[in-house]
């Protein structure tokens, strides 16, 4: 059991570094480290596919809340290949996380994300 733990854990941990980074080449380091190369990202916001278009999803969403860093909230759960979590995006500055969803991913045999279907739990007023 821990083994498979360790393996959603990782795989968690990866996404969180991806949305984290900063700068293009950073991004685009840890994008391909968290996302199979054929990997997809759906919310409600976004429906994309492949390492630049993910890319540029996490890149829009920094330009829209610079300052703000996504954490997780709560424990990573999952089976067989697919492990849930929620996250909150977190202002640096006040604390403040005005933003906060529930992510659903699917993983490859190597542990890097095949899908994430997400969904927006918390929005600001007028989004």
């Amino acid at each position: 059991m821990s083994v498979n733990t360790d393996r959603y854990q990782t795989a968690a941990a990866r996404y969180f570094e991806a949305w984290n980074a900063t700068g293009p080449e950073a991004l685009g380091k840890a994008v391909a480290e968290a996302w199979a190369p054929e990997g997809g990202y759906t919310d409600p916001l976004a429906d994309v596919c492949g390492h630049a278009q993910i890319t540029a999803v996490i890149a829009a969403a920094h330009e829209q809340f610079p300052g703000f860093v996504f954490r997780p909230l709560g424990a990573v759960d999952g089976h067989h290949d697919t492990a849930r979590f929620g996250w909150e995006l977190v202002n640096e500055a006040d604390g403040s996380a005005p933003v906060a969803g529930f992510d659903v991913v699917t993983l490859n045999e190597e542990g890097r994300i095949r899908q994430v279907l997400g969904f927006l739990d918390r929005v600001p007023a007028g989004s």
